[in-house]
């Protein structure tokens, strides 16, 4: 049975001469698991918003949306707001209590249930999703794992049929991220409750869904099973950027018409149809430059003087001219660090170096000055003008040399940007600065595959410049393909380093999709492109 009909939708931005969406026609069946995909501003996040009515944005808007055979425009308030859930992909701006149990509960009380009913569902809802140790704390102490899953319990309270989600896991660790997944696919097979997720992150999502449904330039171009969108995956090639890595190294290898989608089916290919005689490639050599950017010496911090300690005795060299990534679990201290590395905290031990200087002697914000810039996680704290094109003039960024295109957003109200945008335009008036050590948290969040690799390309530049940069990132296949060398953060201080090709070979979780597909057949192999390289060199086996 149907749950959603879209007919003819189309809807175009206040003073924005192309259509966000173009003429879509679309049905979801009950208890279906649609994954949404494409391009960062094709039109994923506008049409979610459109499918909830009360996050229309406004603009034109032409065609059908139907719930049950309604139109959502005249469903009652209690209906709208209970049947289609919808979760964001900023936790912090959905959650409007101080604590968790009452957050659960806040969605019951404004719809009027009774008390009784209220302390039920939250109870049976926060043991469901095994909350209990945390069901009174305050919601700022959640991490961003706990958050997004919050979120969704809150909205899971309320027996919604639809629970929308746009980009969901975009701010979580690998970790959170599988556990977030984990518990969507277990409310869709237990309860029939109908998902329709937009995400970048594909590996884990693509191979559980049932229909998948691919976007570009505000049209809907393909919308069926995953394993038979090959050919038409293989036309575009942003999408195809974004897809599970088994997939991509088969587009890069085959060209029949049904790829692998998971870890095992990816390492079955390998196994079945190329030799292993060769077992690794030449490793990467590892150098630095003599001179220090960065330097934590036995650096601890903390936030109250009654609060535990975020950084914990933190120690840490980064030097001139490096690419280095730090990934680890939300609530690691991953930011703390970065705002003390950018004198935005203050440590109550240790010391701080910034190419060789402490940063307590940098006087009348001469750190900031053509020395240091950071990319915030939260990129929406750099907007200050009422246009893209005004933010651009306000940095002094030439739009013609910018390795993206913002072109075509110039017009446009930063706030009204995606998520993906947001970041690209950040990053943009960050770089306008011309640092000479560069601190990224989370920069890819929200953006598509291809402007991943652009992101990292111009990564690769800043570093022929001599330019160090530190990220931040829950992105492990950004980590490996843009670092000379990644770290571990937990609890406080660096667990572990090492070049891309030993830290994520020796990495169990914190490892890439290829590392997983191709550990054991071949060594030391952590990228798309070493693993068509190898398989390659070795060749196919024959008969």
């Amino acid at each position: 049975m149907e749950i959603l009909n879209v007919k003819g939708l189309s809807f175009t931005y206040p003073q924005c001469g192309n259509k966000a969406l173009d003429d879509i026609t679309f049905s979801v069946s009950r208890g279906e698991f649609i994954v949404l995909c494409g391009a960062t501003g094709s039109g994923k996040t506008t049409l979610l918003r459109m499918l909830k009515r009360e996050l229309t944005p406004l603009g034109d808007k032409e065609g059908v949306i139907e719930y049950n055979e309604k139109n959502i425009d005249e469903l009652d308030e209690r209906t709208s707001a209970s049947a289609i859930g919808f979760v964001m992909q900023r936790p912090e701006q959905q959650i409007v209590t101080d604590k968790v149990w009452h957050e659960l509960a806040f969605g019951l009380e404004n719809l009027g249930f009774k008390r009784d009913e209220i302390a039920r569902r939250t109870a049976e809802v926060a043991s469901y999703f095994g909350m209990s140790e945390w069901y009174e704390k305050n919601t700022e102490e959640l991490s961003g794992g706990q958050k997004q899953l919050l979120n969704l319990a809150s909205i899971l309270a309320v027996h919604p049929d639809i629970i929308i989600l746009d980009e969901p896991t975009s701010q979580l660790d690998p970790i959170a991220a599988s556990e977030f997944i984990a518990a969507l696919k277990r409310l869709n097979r237990e309860f029939s409750i109908t998902i329709i997720i937009s995400e970048h992150r594909l590996e884990e999502l693509v191979p559980v869904c049932d229909r998948l449904m691919v976007m570009d330039k505000g049209k809907v171009v393909y919308f069926d099973e995953p394993k038979k969108a090959a050919p038409y995956i293989r036309e575009l090639p942003q999408v195809q950027l974004g897809m599970p890595s088994a997939a991509r190294l088969y587009y890069k290898l085959d060209n029949g018409s049904e790829s692998p989608l998971t870890i095992r089916e990816g390492k079955d290919y390998i196994e079945f149809n190329y030799k292993n005689e060769i077992r690794s490639l030449p490793q990467r050599k590892y150098g630095h430059s003599d001179e220090k950017a960065l330097e934590f010496k036995d650096v601890s911090f903390r936030y109250s003087r009654d609060s535990r300690d975020i950084l914990k005795g933190l120690d840490l060299t980064v030097y001139k001219g490096e690419l280095f990534s730090v990934l680890g679990g939300n609530g690691a201290g991953k930011t703390t660090f970065l705002k003390a590395a950018a004198d935005l905290v203050k440590i109550y031990n240790g010391q701080i170096r910034i190419f060789g200087k402490k940063t307590k002697e940098y006087k009348n914000r001469s750190l900031y000055k053509n020395g240091l810039a950071m990319l915030p996680q939260d990129v929406q704290t750099v907007f200050l003008k009422n246009t893209v094109r005004e933010e651009l003039d306000d940095s002094g960024t030439d739009i013609k040399n910018l390795p993206f295109d913002l072109s075509y957003l110039l017009e446009k109200h930063p706030y009204d940007l995606s998520g993906g945008e947001q970041q690209l335009l950040a990053l943009a008036k960050v770089l306008a600065a011309n640092p000479h050590l560069l601190l990224l948290d989370e920069p890819t969040k929200g953006l598509d595959a291809a402007a991943k690799q652009k992101i990292s390309g111009v990564l690769h530049d800043l570093k022929e410049k001599n330019v160090t940069v530190v990220s931040v990132t829950h992105d492990v296949e950004f980590a490996a393909m843009s670092s000379d060398r990644c770290a571990m953060f937990f609890n406080g201080r660096i667990a572990a380093s090492g070049t891309p090709d030993d830290f994520f070979s020796e990495n169990t979780f914190y490892t890439t999709a290829i590392s997983r597909i191709t550990r054991g057949v071949y060594d030391k192999i952590v990228t798309l492109e070493d693993a068509v390289e190898i398989c390659t060199l070795n060749g196919r086996r024959t008969g």
